[in-house]
């Protein structure tokens, strides 16, 4: 074979042998989970929620069935059949029946059963909607824990660096006569204390990991990479009030105990109507053999029959039913107000929250952190020079690395605060992308 047709199957070898390599690594990488991504695999696969919309829509197939009448009842009877003989023609009485009977209630009765059904199927389908505000608000909760833990292990990382080189700089001093030990040794033991920290974040990770997972319905131990950048603005919301407003007419728990009292109010109005009798009607062919005396057939016979049921233990049942239901109803208005009390504590609380968190965003990004930073900067100079005491050069650095900590956490908490609040007014997200408020 020629020498360069050898060369190129080698170097085609080569080459697929190195993208195989990438795509298996490539593969082996977790995907990065974006908080979107994380919201829509947990409105997918989450059991608990799934288990929420099958009891909804079980229930929304009770209220035709209260809707409707009983089942008719078809009866097949032998009368007045002699025991000696068992003869059919031996007795004129004697007859092969056949029946149909219907119970029909007092009238209103079925509407008002089927009125419960549909307030109790109405009230589960809000209940879903519930669940899956709280799932939206946990799943973002966790995520925004995970990703402050993510950026402060960052951060240790960078710090921990940055101290060797002091440890560097404050050997070659020492080396020199121009440092002292206690600052290598300072520089240490502050660089344990990092890896210390670093040891505890990532111990957090992996329980952070498994509550994302499990919100998920992922294996605990599955790897999960988030994005190492996001938008970083809290956008400003003040309007409290209007907030409130539209958390009254649109959370779920609201609507739910809405219609909740609607079934009371059902379940009285039935119980009252237990005062009323409800009939039963039927009809009866019977057959019978034989003659009469005179040698003519015996005629078949026809039965109509009518029947209700008697209220006369009122006062040991029916008074005792609308009181009962009375009371219910008093029950349902007492939660409905109770519910309303917490979401308005909810949505106040969240945007307290939200509130403080942006201001410490702002204060932190915009004049805290760049000042340190400045300062550290100045303190190292000054440090090589022996101008700076080694001590303040390394309180200086730890202050830094605490003030980019605290940035990331109230981020993080100011994210978690607008989730909150999302939840608290009804809805997965207050902003759809173009940052203008949607609750108005």
């Amino acid at each position: 074979m020629p020498f360069k047709q050898l060369f190129s199957l080698l170097a085609i070898s080569g080459l697929l042998i190195v993208s195989s390599v990438n795509v298996v690594l490539a593969a082996s990488e977790p995907k990065q989970l974006s908080l979107a991504d994380a919201v829509a695999i947990t409105l997918t696969d989450h059991p608990g929620l799934a288990a929420m919309k099958t009891r909804a829509e079980a229930l929304a197939a009770v209220p035709s069935q209260q809707g409707s009448l009983p089942d008719p009842r078809l009866s097949l009877n032998m009368l007045n059949l002699p025991i000696d003989s068992f003869d059919f023609n031996q007795e004129g009485m004697t007859q092969l029946q056949v029946g149909f009977s219907q119970m029909l209630p007092f009238p209103g009765k079925l509407g008002l059963r089927e009125a419960v059904a549909e307030h109790e199927s109405t009230a589960a389908r809000w209940q879903v909607e519930e669940l899956r505000l709280k799932l939206v608000r946990d799943v973002k909760t966790v995520w925004w824990n995970l990703y402050f833990t993510d950026r402060a292990l960052e951060i240790v990382a960078r710090n921990r660096g940055l101290l060797r080189q002091f440890v560097d700089v404050a050997q070659t001093k020492y080396k020199v006569g121009k440092g002292l030990q206690q600052d290598v040794l300072l520089a240490q033991l502050e660089l344990s204390k990092l890896h210390d920290q670093s040891i505890n974040l990532q111990g957090l990770r992996r329980n952070q990991v498994v509550q994302l997972n499990t919100l998920l319905d992922q294996p605990t131990n599955s790897p999960l990479q988030l994005p190492q950048r996001i938008t970083e603005t809290l956008a400003e919301i003040t309007d409290e009030q209007g907030l409130l407003s539209y958390a009254a007419k649109t959370r779920p728990v609201l609507a739910a105990a809405h219609s909740k009292i609607d079934a009371a109010r059902a379940r009285l109005g039935l119980a009252k109507k237990s005062y009323s009798p409800d009939f039963t009607l039927g009809a009866a062919y019977g057959y019978r053999g034989g003659e009469n005396i005179d040698g003519s057939s015996r005629d078949d016979f026809l039965s109509v029959m009518f029947s209700m049921n008697l209220p006369i233990y009122a006062g040991a049942r029916q008074d005792k039913a609308v009181d009962q239901r009375t009371s219910q109803v008093l029950q349902n208005r007492y939660e409905l107000d109770d519910a309303h009390s917490r979401v308005a504590a909810e949505v106040s609380r969240a945007l307290a929250d939200y509130q403080q968190s942006r201001e410490q965003v702002s204060l932190f990004k915009q004049g805290i952190i760049p000042q340190a930073a400045q300062t550290v900067a100045s303190m190292l100079a000054a440090y090589q020079v022996s101008k700076v005491d080694f001590l303040n050069l390394v309180r200086a650095q730890i202050t830094l690395f605490n003030y980019e900590t605290r940035y990331w956490k109230a981020l993080s908490r100011g994210n978690q605060a607008l989730a909150r609040l999302a939840a608290a007014v009804g809805k997965q997200s207050l902003f759809d992308g173009d940052e203008k408020n949607n609750w108005n």
